[in-house]
């Protein structure tokens, strides 16, 4: 996926995202991170087609997202947004199955296929005991699961998550974080990510993006983005870079 001179603005008149431009490796964990509202989550709904930019475009193997019409796309990448909502009482499994629907036509629907994505998508988020149970029934960190195996259902090469993790605690954020880096392992799956924790950032990415008042400021492996320098030149915070031979590369802040 290419990203070219994206120009966007929620106004007209303040630019919210300034002549992006970068790239997106394949078969790698992206991640955008960024003080709020520098554009991190407005450039995901711009790759993934929510948002319509003023100028640039987006470049999907070869053609412009602008030009695949709503069930291609869906076929090619998968969202998880912030903010999901779902009726309370619909149950784990048939939730998960909507993720077919950019698969079934009006004439043609393959039952078996559809079933053995869902299976899988239940499988691989660990929900195959929660299936029968109402979405409202469930934890936090479990109802993310569900709006992610309902992404995988879709059996898309890409998914995208905005902010994944946000109103969890730790351990389902961790959880959550192991799973998404499993599924990039194991399966394959390019993984866009906006995450505000610059140490999961550093933990569970390749490539990092990072944005500051609609602009990216430095892209590259964390080792080269995540500096001191940068840290306190993007987030005004004093930050110490350090490097365990267990934890790997991590960051303490000290000050402002």
């Amino acid at each position: 996926m290419e990203i070219n001179q994206v120009v966007f603005s929620y106004d007209r008149k303040t630019e919210h995202l300034k002549g992006v431009s970068s790239q997106i490796e394949p078969g790698r964990v992206t991640t955008i991170i960024g003080p709020n509202g520098c554009g991190k989550s407005t450039l995901l709904g711009v790759m993934s087609k929510n948002i319509v930019p003023q100028s640039g475009e987006i470049v999907l193997d070869g053609k412009a997202i602008s030009s695949y019409k709503p069930k291609e796309l869906a076929k090619k990448l998968a969202v998880v947004h912030q903010h999901n909502d779902a009726p309370a009482d619909i149950t784990v499994e048939r939730l998960v199955s909507y993720g077919r629907m950019p698969h079934r036509g009006i004439l043609s629907q393959n039952k078996e296929e559809d079933e053995q994505a869902v299976e899988w998508a239940l499988s691989r988020t660990k929900l195959l005991d929660k299936r029968t149970k109402p979405i409202d029934q469930l934890s936090g960190g479990e109802r993310q699961r569900v709006w992610i195996a309902m992404s995988l259902a879709q059996r898309t090469p890409i998914l995208f998550l905005d902010e994944p993790t946000t109103y969890l605690d730790m351990y389902y954020q961790i959880e959550l974080l192991e799973l998404i880096r499993d599924l990039n392992i194991s399966h394959g799956l390019t993984i866009v990510m906006v995450l505000h924790d610059i140490n999961q950032a550093i933990r569970y990415s390749d490539h990092i993006i990072v944005m500051k008042q609609g602009e990216i400021m430095g892209r590259g492996t964390p080792q080269e983005v995540v500096t001191e320098e940068t840290m306190k030149s993007i987030y005004g915070v004093h930050v110490v870079v350090k490097q365990d031979q267990e934890l790997g590369l991590y960051i303490v802040p000290v000050g402002i």
